[in-house]
């Protein structure tokens, strides 16, 4: 809103509940819709206090875009640009609509902090490659003009009265409500806003210095949780990455490093929007996947006889919300363990991920699958009874998400069919009844999955090698 108000002498706030996003979300009590509106009521409380108000519209924004800037007269349409394909299509085609009517259309670097084109190699080309892509990130970073942030003028907002005569008094947040637009509330595990996102950010500030040492143990309390508030915009990335460079320790050079993943991410979509529909490395873009559809259901109910995935994917599925370690083990055990195609994976967090941003989860899931931007050769595959080891010792997660284990110690909360029969009777697990025996052995499908991406290269490269010229 900030280049608006800077730009132009009046602005009429306008929300669309696009309905192209809408019909195609499967759960009708979605945590997403939860979430911005919510937040959107924050905005349009804010817009009164100033006399003004946020218009809000139900529809293709394809259609209403246009439609509403005739109604208001407005010379200029802006908004946030977006990188991922639908949206670029969309605002090509309101582009289109308003340009045939003497209007234009203005999109404004803001869900990033470099976007496509800004981080580029000495060649001029962009990377594929996280590491060599985040020094240069850096080194293209110029703090006055990239993480520059102003409050927008609310004195230019167009008032109440202006909008009503414009649009019709009906077109308001009030009025859309999530029951109409056949939606439910649901309860959110984050507080929505601008002031919450702020509020965690300063939270953040007690426990930044030790991310590096805590941000992989899913019992404390040891990351920002603030990729909702990046996903929808109620608080900006500039703010996060400024935030971080000013501290300077090394946990928040840490986390300055997971930020500029997330730029990644956005770039790679950007460049190679193919990636949403295939695998981004070609060599494994035939690859059939044999995994087992029960084997699937398995692992997306919590059931898998590994605990740490279990845990995991329970409280996923509880609250929208996975650590990013746990993130990584469990996309590493659908698709190495169970060898199952990583689009369900990715299809499913989707679905239930309150923070679900298509570069991020596109990215993440590859990077697991060994099919994405990656140097790192086909057999790096999580251990998940070393990786809970190591980052749940004491075994609590598992506790809290499967409390069914929680009277075993020690080895056996991470691996319950290595404790003896005393153990689990002493427990009261009866292991295949109250606790299900490991779906799979992860030594001998960890094997079988280096020999099937293995032979996915391999035969890749034949046809490329034997392909006329």
């Amino acid at each position: 809103m900030w280049f608006a108000t800077e730009n132009f002498a009046e602005v009429a706030p306008v929300f669309v509940f696009d309905t192209n996003i809408l019909k195609e979300l499967q759960d009708k009590d979605d945590r997403r819709l939860s979430f911005i509106y919510k937040s959107l009521e924050e905005v349009d409380a804010r817009l009164r206090e100033a006399g003004s108000r946020l218009t809000v519209v139900y529809g293709d924004p394809m259609e209403w875009i246009p439609r509403l800037a005739a109604k208001f007269g407005a010379e200029e349409v802006i908004t946030a640009r977006d990188y991922e394909p639908y949206a670029v299509k969309r605002d090509a085609s309101v582009h289109a609509r308003l340009q045939k009517e003497g209007r234009s259309l203005t999109t404004v670097k803001d869900s990033v902090v470099l976007e496509q084109g800004e981080v580029l190699s000495k060649t001029g080309t962009a990377f594929r490659v996280y590491s060599p892509y985040a020094r240069a990130w850096r080194n293209a970073l110029v703090t006055k003009r990239d993480l520059i942030e102003y409050e927008p003028d609310f004195a230019k907002m167009a008032s109440v009265q202006t909008l009503d005569a414009a649009f019709g008094s009906s077109a308001t947040l009030a009025e859309w409500t999530l029951e109409k637009m056949g939606f439910t509330e649901t309860d959110l595990w984050i507080a929505p806003g601008e002031f919450a996102g702020k509020a965690r950010l300063e939270q953040f500030r007690r426990a930044i210095d030790a991310y590096e040492e805590r941000r992989n143990i899913p019992d404390v309390d040891g990351t920002s949780i603030l990729s909702p508030h990046f996903r929808f915009g109620t608080i900006s990335i500039r703010s996060a990455v400024r935030f971080a460079l000013e501290r300077g320790s090394d946990g928040a050079d840490k986390w300055l490093a997971e930020l500029i993943w997330r730029d990644f991410y956005q770039d790679i979509l950007a460049n190679n929007p193919h990636v949403v529909a295939q695998s981004f490395d070609p060599a494994y873009r035939e690859l059939d996947y044999p995994g087992r559809e029960d084997h699937y259901l398995a692992w997306e109910q919590g059931q898998t006889g590994y605990p740490i995935i279990d845990a995991a994917m329970r409280m996923f599925n509880a609250t929208g919300w996975m650590h990013n370690r746990l993130r990584m083990v469990v996309a590493s055990f659908l698709t190495k363990d169970l060898l199952v195609d990583y689009r369900k994976g990715e299809a499913y967090f989707a679905r239930k991920l309150l923070d679900f941003d298509l570069a991020s989860n596109n990215g993440g899931w590859q990077w697991a699958a060994s099919t994405g931007c990656d140097p790192q050769p086909y057999f790096r595959i999580f251990n998940p009874m070393s990786q809970s080891e190591k980052f749940d010792g004491e075994g609590n997660f598992i506790r809290k998400w499967c409390p069914e284990l929680a009277g075993l110690t020690g080895k056996s909360i991470h691996a319950p069919w290595t404790a003896t029969p005393m153990e689990l009777r002493a427990a009261g697990i009866d292991l295949g009844e109250t606790y299900p025996h490991p779906i799979v052995q992860h030594d001998v499908m960890r094997q079988k999955a280096i020999d099937l991406l293995a032979i996915a290269r391999k035969e890749a490269k034949a046809s490329k090698e034997t392909a006329p010229t």
